[in-house]
């Protein structure tokens, strides 16, 4: 080998990009005055393409693959340079390696909520939240509407315009999407394809691919998902009124004789029978008047014994006079909020008593043999 062989190998370039930064999409490789040297080395690897620029002129692409760069391997730059019969000598141009492979898990959300109109609730606001993937499919549409002459450019320079431009076409998609809001979490997916479709030829422009997005939660502000976890709890309630006299019956069968009880009792009765009139017997009250005591407070009763009102009597008298058997099934009682004077058996607080009392009584004696 030669002198002169061995200083020329000593000055061969090889170019490469081998930095493994999760978030670079486009980095310049720097050369001093931007000079190569004939014959150099050029490594793409794969996800990755090299681009030529010579006197601001996108000249070649190169794909993965090792290559000398010689005339025959860069023709549109021995081209733009005028090397009719080849070269030995440096060259400038800046050498641009795009990242290719994808980027994902890109936020993306709503800063404020979306106003839309609904079947069911007429009007609601919406916040949604979601991911993101792209990647680069044309680097020189990328380079020239994108990157200019940025030396190193990463996916944080780009991911607000393009959050916005997601953020502001989904709202205009799912107001025309006309999907009830209890249905949305069922058609997160589709939703998400169906949204990618739209906006994936906005994204081309800049030469990115838009991969996929991903709708992760569509959420109704806090006050709204109060309001309706409350209209949940009352469905699966069922009839008010027969809850509220069973949970009166129950503080009542309890053995709990505190004031707060009977009262609870009382308040849960007669707000129980007011609404079922209410709501049921729609149509106007019998005239007929009856002679009834007036108003007291709801945990007392009105008894009928010997054909003559008594009472009223505290929740603990009646007890006792349920257990005495003073009280039976066909006696007759009253209570503020009732329409009229009822048997014992047919009021559901004085028929759990009873039914409560008997349970308690002895078995007859047997005769004597």
């Amino acid at each position: 080998m030669s002198l002169w062989d061995k200083v020329f190998g000593e000055f061969i370039d090889i170019i490469e990009w081998t930095e493994d930064s999760p978030d670079t999409m486009v980095y310049r490789y720097e050369r001093y005055g931007n000079e190569i040297k004939y014959g150099a080395k050029l490594t793409v690897r794969e996800t990755q393409v090299a681009v030529f620029v010579s006197e601001g002129q996108i000249a070649d692409v190169l794909a993965p693959g090792l290559y000398e760069l010689e005339t025959k391997n860069l023709p549109v730059l021995s081209t733009l340079q005028h090397w009719d019969h080849g070269f030995e000598s440096p060259f400038k141009a800046e050498v641009y390696f795009f990242n290719m492979r994808q980027f994902t898990d890109l936020k993306w959300g709503t800063k404020n909520p979306i106003m839309l109109r609904d079947k069911e609730f007429s009007m609601v606001r919406l916040r949604t939240f979601g991911s993101y993937s792209i990647r680069i499919n044309d680097p020189k549409k990328f380079m020239m509407e994108i990157l200019g002459t940025d030396g190193r450019f990463s996916i944080t320079e780009i991911s607000n315009q393009l959050r916005d431009i997601i953020v502001s076409r989904y709202s205009n998609i799912l107001g025309k999407a006309n999907i009830p809001v209890l249905d949305l979490a069922g058609n997160y997916d589709a939703l998400g394809k169906f949204i990618t479709q739209r906006i994936s030829p906005e994204f081309n422009d800049y030469g990115i691919e838009l991969t996929k997005i991903l709708v992760e939660n569509i959420s109704l502000p806090s006050v709204v998902e109060e309001a309706l976890d409350k209209r949940t709890s009352m469905g699966m309630i069922g009839d008010l009124d027969k809850y509220l006299k069973y949970n009166a019956a129950d503080s009542l069968g309890s053995g709990n004789g505190s004031a707060a009880s009977a009262m609870e009792m009382g308040i849960g009765l007669a707000v129980g029978q007011q609404m079922s009139q209410a709501l049921q017997q729609k149509q106007t009250p019998d005239v007929t008047t009856h002679t009834a005591p007036p108003p007291i407070p709801g945990d007392r009763w009105h008894v009928a014994l010997n054909d003559e009102a008594t009472g009223p009597h505290s929740v603990t008298t009646i007890k006792g006079m349920v257990q005495e058997a003073v009280i039976t099934a066909e006696t007759l009682v009253w209570s503020p909020g009732m329409a009229e004077w009822q048997p014992a058996i047919e009021n559901s607080t004085f028929k759990v008593l009873i039914e409560q009392a008997n349970e308690h009584q002895p078995p007859p004696v047997p005769p004597k043999s």
